[in-house]
């Protein structure tokens, strides 16, 4: 499991991210390159990195349900995800 911190430092980002998204959309219409390169170098989409919602795990990632492929299994073999379940044929 990851360390609080990290999360926290993730959630912090796309907090920053939101805040500055407008912002930051008017000035690359604009072509202000020199305005964007002041804004906080959290503040840009590409240093977000998806994580796993229950472990903060940052690999194996599956988008479709915002967990880790770990995570996934073990809550798929559990019955917690509806309408999954394993592939026998």
């Amino acid at each position: 499991m990851a360390k609080e911190g990290i999360k926290a430092r993730e959630i912090k980002r796309a907090k920053l991210v939101a805040k500055y998204a407008e912002k930051r959309a008017a000035l690359k219409a604009a072509g202000d390159y020199a305005a964007l390169d002041k804004l906080p170098k959290n503040a840009s989409p590409v240093r977000l990195h998806n994580r796993c919602k229950l472990t903060g795990r940052p690999r194996g990632y599956m988008r479709q349900f915002g967990i880790s492929r770990v995570t996934f299994r073990e809550m798929a073999v559990a019955g917690k995800i509806p309408g999954v379940k394993k592939a026998s044929w």
